[in-house]
């Protein structure tokens, strides 16, 4: 019996977003049938490829989101009232009600990769055993008394290299294409926070903080008022594996939890060996401020110097004389950005270049202001 091989694969649905001044829509499916999410509802599209035939169904109401309340005037001169480990919440916990969807597109992808991996490698495995089978069959001489079976086995191991072939192709299919449609002055926003974006991720050091505590400055004889553990990351421009996308994420590694990686509506908290979450961006607590770091280790390179004080000092932040030795540290002005949600998530950036992270805190800012608006008003 000749050797046969046959896996039905779903289509894996594209995402596509569309920002306009009428308002933000998500639209999930494939040539012919997609459903779009917007603030107005959900719809169902379907038409008849090269016969004009089109009808698009509301499937629910929408509920308006309200906007987002002005921000508050910016207090550049202190820093965020972070205290304690400073960590997101449950990952299967953060993904936002009106993300599920682009989420189960995701695993859809990931699954059928993973039965497509799994199929590949046991056809491989079948083509090495018949390629084994023709070499035993001529060694052994039957195959040269029956002709037809190497004849037989070569048919086998090019039906094989077909499937292997098809299945590799199926398995590079098996992606979400993500794209995105602007309107000019949407795009331009969205243009200058990437722009914004790649300077920060040039800054000589950037850290993800973990944890804040409060220090007795009486008992330990310092200048700070706040204890801090940092781990040094790192930003670039780069997507999650499940997406082949026109648009790279805003990638923020995350020393503690799942990496982030913010797309123009929303943002992914991804780990290779986790679960993911999706949260819209419009529903982000996004802050960005300034602080003052009593630097114990180099100066990088792109801070400022703003102020000295001393390893041990005296409450009125003279030179505890009792101390030998007591030496002069450096005081320098680093860059701080806050990211929170109601749903869990929790995350606090530092980063040596002060004017590189206000830079692109206003460019977030500005951006998010025109996305909430988007979406309040469609």
């Amino acid at each position: 019996m000749a050797w046969k091989f046959r896996r039905r694969v779903k289509i894996i649905p594209g995402v596509h977003l569309n920002f306009s001044k009428s308002g933000i829509s998500t639209s999930i499916g494939i040539k012919g049938a997609s459903v779009t999410l917007g603030s107005s509802g959900a719809y169902l599209n379907t038409s008849i490829p090269g016969l004009g035939i089109y009808n698009r169904q509301q499937l629910s109401n929408g509920v308006k989101k309200p906007m987002l309340p002005p921000a508050l005037p910016q207090n550049n001169s202190y820093p965020f009232e972070s205290r304690g480990n400073i960590f997101s919440a449950d990952i299967h916990e953060i993904t936002s009600q009106d993300m599920q969807g682009i989420k189960e597109v995701i695993l859809l992808a990931r699954q059928q990769r993973a039965t497509l991996h799994s199929d590949l490698l046991g056809i491989q495995n079948a083509l090495r055993t018949t390629k084994l089978k023709k070499t035993l069959s001529y060694l052994l001489l039957y195959g040269l008394i029956k002709k037809s079976i190497p004849e037989r086995l070569s048919n086998d191991m090019e039906a094989q290299q077909e499937a292997i072939v098809q299945t590799k192709e199926q398995i590079d299919a098996s992606f979400v294409k993500l794209k995105a449609h602007f309107d000019p002055d949407i795009e331009e926003k969205y243009k200058s926070l990437v722009t914004a974006f790649t300077t920060l991720s040039r800054s000589s050091k950037i850290w993800d903080l973990t944890s804040s505590h409060y220090e007795d400055r009486v008992v330990t004889r310092s200048s700070a008022g706040t204890v801090v553990t940092r781990r040094k990351v790192s930003l670039g421009l780069k997507s999650i594996s499940e997406f082949k996308s026109e648009v790279h994420g805003l990638y923020f590694q995350n020393a503690n939890g799942a990496d982030l990686y913010i797309y123009p509506s929303f943002i992914i908290m991804y780990s290779n060996k986790s679960d993911f979450a999706i949260i819209g961006l419009d529903e982000v607590d996004f802050q960005y401020s300034y602080v003052r770091f009593v630097e114990t280790e180099n100066v990088p390179v792109d801070s400022k110097v703003i102020d000295r004080t001393w390893a041990k000092v005296n409450k009125n932040g003279t030179p505890d004389r009792r101390f030998k030795g007591n030496y002069q540290i450096p005081v320098v002005r680093y860059g701080e950005i806050r990211l929170k949600t109601k749903t869990g998530l929790h995350e606090v950036y530092k980063f040596s270049n002060y004017e590189s992270t206000e830079a692109f805190g206003r460019a977030f800012k500005d951006y998010q202001k025109l996305i909430c608006q988007s979406t309040s008003s469609s």
